[in-house]
């Protein structure tokens, strides 16, 4: 920990604490050459000997040093002193978004508008740079009196032309803002911030967080399964149109949010428009379930630029014919220089305006084709100038007759260049399932098989009469009946046996002590016991339990239960009905 006084680089003065993390901490400081104060960002003393943490850190001064843009905060040094890692930063005298959401709640709509225009300013200017932030979040966002907002710690941000991301780094983020190609350990994206610039937005409308949980895990699994809820519900004054922003930012499937950060930029700015005041909700294009596995971009190789170092050479006392030579052969020298200049000049000229122009390829829209059997489809795409790719896909739909092309992947009306592989997707039947005795099986292996074939499977607690010889996760009834015709798209009901045994509510049910001790006799808990002296309740009385009614009984755990116990006077004389004290 470095303290108040302490001089990083001997120019840094260290002022005050104003942030701790897992990674790092942050002080204010003086930096006492430019004489201003800024942010200086340590690496904590634990970590500075573990060489993945330092890259890491290192990394990040990288990745910042490359942007500059009011709403980023900017960085102004990195370093290391006597094994003291740090990078130098603006100073913010703000606070961050975060606290802003705890004080207020939910924010008007201008003022979310207002810092959703800001934050995708920034972090567009991040994506253009090829870094990816990561960790969007309220709580990396300070935001200053005027209203100005800052993206900062960009600690965990990558660059997409990066091939140097490690495993333990693929799944980083606050839970609560991580898109769910980063919760199952997939590569980020620049679709990947504006999914958590969508679960933000979201908070600021409603001061909520839309996805919670008892634990990271949980909350994970809800990003990657549940669909954000809607703040029209929430708050009926939310226009539609604002919604769909969400909706399409927080899309599960990649490929139904935006392909970038301008598209959600441009809807924020139309949003509150009289022409798009009564938008309708939107639908998603591709299914949420058939999560797009997301991949980063390659590395951007950049060749090597060598300067060529023209020697010269002194020129002692001469004769004035050796002079004279020496003149002519430094003028043909300059000239064949300057030829030689003026050729690459022309070249680079040729290879930067003219050379571009001539292959140039155009642009051409993608002319639909649903509706249209394989043959002419492939026609009308070739006659546009597109080419075709081999792979055909098949997609279950009722929109269009088996057999013939449901759409195209690019799809119809989209722009691409002349010459781009358009992929055909025939529309097909959904297939007849006989549904079999799934009973005796394991109702998880047999809800992978289902959800395979496209079967929604829900799966149900059921009240057994013999606990003890019921088996857990084994489907002991099922619905609809063995023989069934079922097509995708339908829903299977699995019953595995109810065997959990819960804490009942001694307090409301008004256990006995004995009970509660045979209770936990029977399953093994630990108990203790303490006593509370009141009036309010009668003597022997449970009025409190550790353990919450309904939750689950596990073996050996603990659990403690406050038994009522008549008062005392001062010399520790009980007293009851009757007893006078003087």
């Amino acid at each position: 920990m470095i303290v108040k006084g302490e001089k990083i680089n001997d120019r840094y003065l260290i002022i005050r604490t104003i942030g701790e993390g897992g990674m790092a901490n942050v002080y204010l400081a003086h930096d006492t050459i430019l004489d201003r104060d800024v942010a200086i960002k340590v690496l904590r003393g634990d970590l500075a000997d573990d060489e993945k943490f330092v890259r890491r850190f290192q990394r990040e001064a990288i990745s910042a040093s490359s942007l500059s843009h009011p709403n980023i905060v900017e960085m102004y040094d990195v370093g290391e002193d006597n094994g003291v890692y740090y990078i130098v930063m603006e100073y913010v005298p703000g606070r961050t978004l975060k606290s802003l959401i705890k004080r207020r709640g939910a924010l008007t709509i201008p003022e979310v508008l207002d810092i959703m225009m800001q934050l995708t300013s920034g972090i567009a200017h991040a994506h253009a740079s090829y870094i990816i932030h990561r960790d969007i979040k309220p709580q990396n966002v300070m935001i200053l009196e005027d209203g100005m907002v800052k993206i900062t710690d960009f600690g965990i941000a990558m660059a997409l032309n990066s091939n140097e991301l490690t495993q333990t780094n693929s799944v980083m983020g606050s839970v609560h803002y991580l898109p769910p190609e980063q919760a199952n350990g997939s590569g980020s994206t620049i679709k990947s911030d504006i999914y958590s610039l969508g679960i933000l937005m979201y908070e600021l409308l409603t001061g909520k967080l839309p996805f919670k949980g008892e634990n990271a895990v949980e909350i994970a699994i809800k990003q990657m399964k549940e669909p954000i809820p809607s703040v029209c519900k929430k708050n009926p004054d939310i226009p539609q149109s604002i919604e769909n922003i969400i909706l399409r930012a927080c899309a599960k499937n990649p490929k139904n949010r935006y392909s970038n950060i301008l598209e959600m930029r441009k809807d924020l700015e139309n949003c509150m428009k009289e022409e798009h005041m009564h938008d309708k909700r939107i639908t998603y294009e591709y299914p949420e379930q058939d999560l797009e596995e997301t991949k980063t971009m390659p590395a951007i190789k950049k060749e090597d630029l060598k300067e060529e170092n023209i020697e010269t050479v002194d020129i002692d006392e001469k004769s004035d014919d050796s002079l004279k030579r020496s003149k002519n052969k430094t003028n043909i020298a300059l000239i064949i220089t300057g030829s030689i200049l003026l050729f690459l000049t022309i070249i680079v000229a040729i290879a930067l305006f003219v050379f571009p122009k001539l292959t140039k390829v155009e642009d051409i829209a993608v002319p639909d084709v649903s509706g249209l059997d394989r043959v002419a489809a492939e026609k009308k795409l070739k006659d546009a100038g597109f080419t075709i790719d081999s792979e055909v896909e098949e997609e279950v739909t009722d929109k269009v007759e088996a057999g013939l092309v449901f759409k195209t992947e690019p799809p119809a009306n989209v722009t691409r260049k002349k010459g781009t592989s358009i992929k055909l997707i025939i529309a097909k039947d959904k297939e007849a399932i006989i549904v079999e005795d799934y009973k005796g099986k394991n109702y998880l292996e047999v809800k992978a098989v289902l959800e395979e074939k496209g079967i929604y499977v829900l799966v149900e607690k059921k009240e057994v009469e013999d606990k003890d010889s019921a088996q857990e996760n084994i489907i002991i009834d099922q619905k609809p009946a063995v023989g069934t015709e079922i097509v995708e798209g339908d829903t299977v009901t699995l019953y595995i046996a109810d065997i959990v045994t819960e804490y009942p509510d001694f307090v409301k049910e008004a256990w006995s002590v004995s009970d509660v001790e045979a209770f936990c006799k029977e399953y093994d808990l630990n108990l203790s016991i303490a006593y509370e002296e009141t009036d309010a309740y009668s003597e022997g009385t449970i009025i409190k339990q550790s353990r919450a009614a309904g939750s689950t009984v596990i073996s050996k755990a603990s659990i403690k239960i406050t038994v009522a116990t008549k008062p005392t006077d001062e010399t520790g004389t009980e007293t009851g009905e009757g007893d006078i004290i003087e």
